[in-house]
């Protein structure tokens, strides 16, 4: 009995992550990922396609015909997901349903084997040992909690109980890039079984850099994992999971594209080109680490899921983005990040099924963010902005006297370091009534109690350099004052704030199901994402200080002591609310849904379909600071999505399956007000300010379809051949149209990307020649508006590599 409890446990804790390649192929059913992979998840007590919700699987023989192998290849192959590919591993923005985030907190979770990925710094990370993903759409906070408003992405592991041996991947392809990986599984005995793997990447970049003639994104990676899990007795498992990544890749390959708004342009040879005049990089090192414990009572399960993740990068960025030397930014962060939660659930098959559950969770984050302006930056940014204010003076007061700055400093550093650490605890429970009145209707009603503490310490006091300049005064052509003697102004800018929420997370869904694999439900479920403090908005203040410095500076000169009240009438201080220019508020929005999961065709057939409606308040919207110096979070009041979603699988023959997805959003502003800079004189007393509504208008980021359609036939021969199978896949992925900016004046029309493998097996080796992106398609993956400059990056050009696999 106990050698039986034990194989039980195996199976339901352990988890049968059967390789994919060895899924049974002899049948014409759509195999049912979920039964022949088991996946022990401490919150769920029934599978995603039994749920009242909308979700994708994929197991690795899908990543693997799909050529998923990272998070931001997803687009597409999930319906309404969208990840553009841009910048570097530091910027994964994941956007399902309207819902996204470019920079800040995700509005799209992410949790790998249970645990907790909360800094999306992190969400970019090599794939090589992945057995299985879900993708959740629409809220998940009732028992995900906080910024799973758009949905959540769960990622498994292999597990070293259901593969033993050892599994080498090697790789190569055009554009220099090649990738191995190493790993061994292992099973001791009925109790005990380990993996440990490694990985190396090299990519020699797509992107040249016509300034200093590199690839402006080329990098590296190396990292592994170890893996351990325990069975001590029959009903108790401990699964121990570390893993650690170092990442180092250029990035931002911004293709310049000319002045936008009317501006006059001034750099006209930049256009069309890749030309910042400095290398942008992006280092990273991260370590993650989480333990599962699960305990099985008689009548309910015990979970409890511990981890921990390690965070220090380092970003330089020329973000000027062109050959002249304006300013670049150096950011660095380091991260602390620990997390608990303890989950109590009842045992699978009961009309009343329940989970109940804690979670807390406590990051340290440090942000070195300072700013420094080059040369050609102090003279046309900063003296050739104020000299452009003094001129503007000088034409609504034509009497006032001429005023010229000049600054000494041949470079300016603007210190900014912070820090954000963030408290979260939680409490949830959600129950699920089965055969409720009739047989195969069920009611889910769930709440969760939501508290975070976002703290924030910032300080840019300039410890190293004063800012030294001259400005004089003239009148009529004669020089009245002339400041000769530099005169030195410091900056300073420090301080701390804070900021409580508590959010309740209610869900409600009706479910009725008529036989196994057959069901329509509707529900109705609240998220949200936390709000924050824009780290990157403290260049402007700090410009400002800087600037108020410099007029506190005058006024305390014997020089011009006498003009004291003019100084006071034509150089106005600028206003310094740190609370007012950096918070942003949190993000909530209600979903409404309709569902179906269908199972036709004795099996050969899955279908998944969904219907939404989604309302949401105080949307963040990801936007540059006035300068350029940084982007930051504004809230913009709300927005309506509605949309549609449908997965087909199906398998036509036993040789011969294909599978279709296809999601739709429509997604636009429904109130939003905000305001913009003129020189329209009827403005003056606003503060040359106006009013723009964009009202009507579509949310950017969020492309109005995704599609993808792929094929797949495999040859399998007889033992009179030397291969055993050749698979043949192809499958073609668009999104679109995605508008780029809240005014909707620029746009990436609908494109889309065929792709292509074949693969010969024989035994336990398999040799694979793929291309992604077959007909070379152009169209731009990231688009974005900076100091009057509209900049792109362009997506990955045609690709051809080949993959090499033994497994022994």
């Amino acid at each position: 009995m106990k050698r039986r409890n034990l194989l039980i446990a195996l199976s339901l804790l352990a988890g049968a992550n059967t390789w994919a390649e060895d899924l049974p192929k002899d049948t014409l059913k759509v195999v049912d990922i979920e039964e022949v992979v088991v996946i022990g998840s401490p919150k769920e007590n029934r599978k995603l396609r039994e749920q009242p919700l909308a979700a994708t699987i994929l197991s690795q023989k899908d990543m693997q015909a799909a050529q998923v192998t990272s998070m931001k290849s997803l687009t597409g192959v999930v319906p309404n997901l969208y990840i553009p590919d841009y910048g570097s591993r530091i910027t994964s923005a994941v956007y399902i349903r309207g819902i996204g985030s470019r920079i800040n907190t995700p509005a799209v979770g992410l949790y790998v084997d249970n645990m907790p990925y909360i800094d999306k710094s992190a969400f970019d990370f090599n794939y090589s040992d992945v057995e299985r993903i879900d993708v959740l759409r629409g809220p998940q906070a009732t028992l995900y909690g906080r910024n799973t408003m758009g949905g959540l992405i769960k990622v498994y592991t292999k597990s070293p109980f259901n593969y033993q041996g050892t599994d080498v991947r090697l790789s190569a392809a055009t554009y220099n890039t090649y990738n191995a990986s190493l790993t061994h599984y292992h099973r001791a005995s009925e109790k005990f079984a380990f993996s440990a793997g490694g990985f190396y990447e090299y990519d020699g970049g797509f992107f040249e850099n016509s300034t200093t003639g590199k690839k402006a994104d080329q990098g590296n990676s190396v990292g592994g994992r170890l893996r351990g899990i325990y069975l001590p007795t029959a009903n108790l498992k401990i699964d121990l999971n570390v893993s650690y990544e170092y990442d180092d890749q250029g990035g931002y390959p911004y293709y310049y594209t000319g002045a936008v708004n009317g501006t006059e342009e001034t750099f006209s040879e930049g256009i069309g080109k890749i030309s910042a005049n400095q290398e942008s990089r992006y280092r990273r090192n991260m370590l993650n680490s989480g333990m599962n414990v699960e305990y099985q009572a008689k009548h309910f399960i015990l979970s409890s899921v511990t981890g921990y993740q390690y965070l220090n990068d380092r970003m330089f960025l020329d973000q000027d983005f062109i050959a002249k030397d304006y300013f670049n930014l150096t950011q660095k962060q380091r991260s602390n990040m620990i997390s608990e939660e303890l989950v109590m659930k009842s045992k699978p098959g009961k009309n009343w099924q329940w989970t109940t559950g804690a979670f807390g969770f406590y990051q340290s984050l440090n942000t070195d963010a300072p700013v420094t302006f080059n040369q050609e930056g102090v003279a046309d940014i900063i003296e050739g902005n104020t000299n452009s204010i003094f001129k503007n003076l000088k034409v609504q007061y034509p009497n006032m006297p001429t005023l010229g700055l000049k600054i000494n400093n041949p470079s300016l550093y603007i210190a900014s370091d912070f820090d954000t650490p963030t408290l979260s605890g939680a409490l949830y429970h959600q129950s699920t009534f089965n055969n409720l009145l009739v047989k195969g209707l069920s009611f889910t009603a769930g709440l969760r109690l939501d508290y975070e503490k976002l703290k924030i310490k910032y300080n840019s006091v300039n410890t190293t350099v004063n800012y030294d300049f001259n400005l004089n005064m003239t009148m009529g052509g004669r020089t009245i004052m002339d400041l000769t003697d530099n005169v030195k102004a410091p900056s300073s800018l420090t301080g701390e704030m804070s900021n409580d929420y508590l959010q309740w997370l209610p869900k409600f869904a009706l479910q009725y199901e008529w036989k196994p694999g057959n069901n329509v439900y509707a529900t109705a479920s609240r998220g949200y994402r936390s709000g924050g403090y824009n780290v990157q908005a403290f260049s402007d203040l700090a410009q400002k200080a800087m600037k108020n410095g410099m007029k506190d500076a005058l006024l305390k000169s014997e020089v011009f002591a006498k003009a004291a009240s003019m100084i006071e009438e034509y150089w106005k201080s600028e206003v310094v609310n740190p609370e007012a220019e950096t918070y942003y508020k949190p993000e909530y929005t209600w979903n409404y849904e309709v569902g179906s999961h269908l199972t036709l065709w004795n099996g050969k057939l899955q279908a998944d379909l969904a219907a939404f409606y989604m309302d949401t308040k105080d949307q963040q919207i990801a936007k540059f600071v006035e300068s350029g110096l940084g982007r930051m979070i504004v809230n913009a009041g709300k927005s309506r999505s509605i949309g549609a979603e449908a997965s087909v699988r199906t398998n036509l023959t036993d040789a011969f399956s294909i599978n279709l997805n296809y999601g739709y959003t429509y997604a636009t502003f429904t109130d939003y007000t905000t305001n913009e800079k003129t020189s329209n004189p009827a403005y003056k007393d606003k503060g040359g300010l106006k009013d723009v509504s964009y009202d009507g208008n579509y949310v950017p980021f969020v492309p109005k379809h995704t599609f993808s359609l792929g094929g797949q036939y495999i040859f399998r021969l007889s033992n009179r051949y030397w291969l055993d199978e050749v698979q043949l896949n192809a499958d073609y992925t668009g999104a679109g149209r995605i508008y780029w900016t809240e005014q909707n004046t620029a746009s990436q029309p609908f494109y889309g990307t065929l792709n292509g493998r074949i693969a010969f097996a024989k035994g336990p080796g398999q040799i694979a020649f793929w291309v992604k992106n077959a007909l070379d398609k152009q169209y731009d993956t990231f688009y974005f508006e900076s100091m009057n400059r509209g900049f792109e990056q362009k997506g990955r050009p045609m690709q051809i590599g080949v993959d090499v696999r033994c497994r022994f």
